[in-house]
């Protein structure tokens, strides 16, 4: 974006005016209660930015809830096991960013004498904090003048400067960068931080946003040009491709035989039931389907005995909810338990 755009999204609205109008707006109608907010201390921000990505704030919330109860302090999650960590994270997809929380607050706890520093440049050396959470971080930890960028403030500046770029494709995220830094106010960044994240999802919404209640309609470029459902543009996403996995069941009295996957790949460092390469000559006991972001995972289930190795052992019925499980294989295993197998077979 060159200086002539940024001067032009300036004449749409000030920056001062930007901000008063966001920060105003935010007090009166904003999100002021949800849970990370209400000490804004800044482990708090870590665990809730990392929880929130990829993943909307209405499912967050008991996640964060029951973390804190676990791991109330840094240190009490730097010092809790891999195991413990996942098994905590389980549902919330994504695992790696529960690896990257737990490696964060051991860098945190052994760099920084257990304190989260402010600065970005120290913020940037922690596992799993890019460029949008240090400017979380420092908004609402520390209530600095850091600019953030994510998906509803894309949406939002793309609809009231009308601009032009595909908001999905990664190297357009520099304008929206520069547009943020320009308009981050010097005070009271907290607040309109979060009031750009609260309009983007309540108000400026991707499907029928509701312009009427935005206090940003009367300088709206969208809005003004009858483009508000042609804008942001989007690049369109490639077809995602659906691949087999086949997958063993051996389940006994003594419960059910898991295997750990490894730290790279889907699923790092869960416990699931064991993946082999080709479908083995057995009974199919069921399938099911789940999507990652790049491919839909087209799930067999045979009853057959795992290849023995170093990475599975026996887990009984009712010490499940003691391991990580991915969440559509827990279901499988929820299934299994309630139609009384464990029981059945010797």
């Amino acid at each position: 974006m060159s200086n002539s755009q940024v001067t032009a999204a300036t004449k749409v609205i000030s920056p001062e005016a930007l901000a008063n109008c966001i920060t105003g707006w935010q007090k009166a109608k904003g999100r002021n209660d949800l849970p990370w907010q209400l000490h804004n201390d800044p482990y708090h921000v870590l665990v809730s930015e990392l929880m929130l990505q990829q993943t909307q704030v209405k499912t967050v919330i008991p996640y964060f809830e029951r973390w804190l109860q676990t791991f109330p302090t840094i240190e009490a999650l730097a010092s809790a096991s891999e195991d413990e960590v996942m098994t905590l994270w389980q549902g919330l997809g994504y695992y790696r960013r529960a690896r990257n929380l737990h490696a964060a607050a051991q860098k945190v706890v052994r760099d920084y004498q257990s304190e989260i520093p402010r600065s970005a440049a120290e913020l940037k050396e922690i596992p799993g904090i890019g460029p949008y959470t240090v400017g979380a971080i420092r908004a609402f930890a520390f209530d600095a003048p850091a600019a953030i960028v994510d998906g509803n403030v894309k949406r939002l500046f793309a609809r009231l400067f009308a601009l032009p770029y595909e908001v999905n494709k990664s190297t357009n995220d520099r304008y929206f960068w520069q547009l943020a830094e320009h308009f981050t106010p010097a005070r009271d960044n907290r607040r309109f931080a979060q009031g750009l994240l609260d309009l983007g999802a309540t108000i400026c919404k991707p499907q029928q946003p509701l312009c009427a209640l935005c206090p940003l309609a009367k300088v709206c470029q969208a809005l003004q040009l009858g483009k508000v459902n042609a804008l942001p543009k989007r690049q369109q996403k490639k077809a995602i491709p659906t691949r087999k996995g086949h997958f063993l069941l051996d389940v006994s009295a003594r419960g059910i035989v898991l295997e750990q996957r490894p730290a790279s790949g889907i699923w790092p460092t869960l416990w699931c039931l064991p993946e082999v390469a080709q479908a083995p000559d057995a009974q199919l006991w069921t399938r099911f389907r789940h999507t990652f972001s790049h491919y839909k995972l087209d799930g067999h289930v045979w009853l057959a005995t795992p290849p023995g190795n170093g990475t599975t052992r026996r887990i009984a019925c009712h010490q499940l909810d003691e391991v990580g499980l991915p969440a559509p294989i827990r279901k499988l295993l929820q299934q299994l338990i309630a139609s009384e197998v464990c029981n059945q077979q010797d």
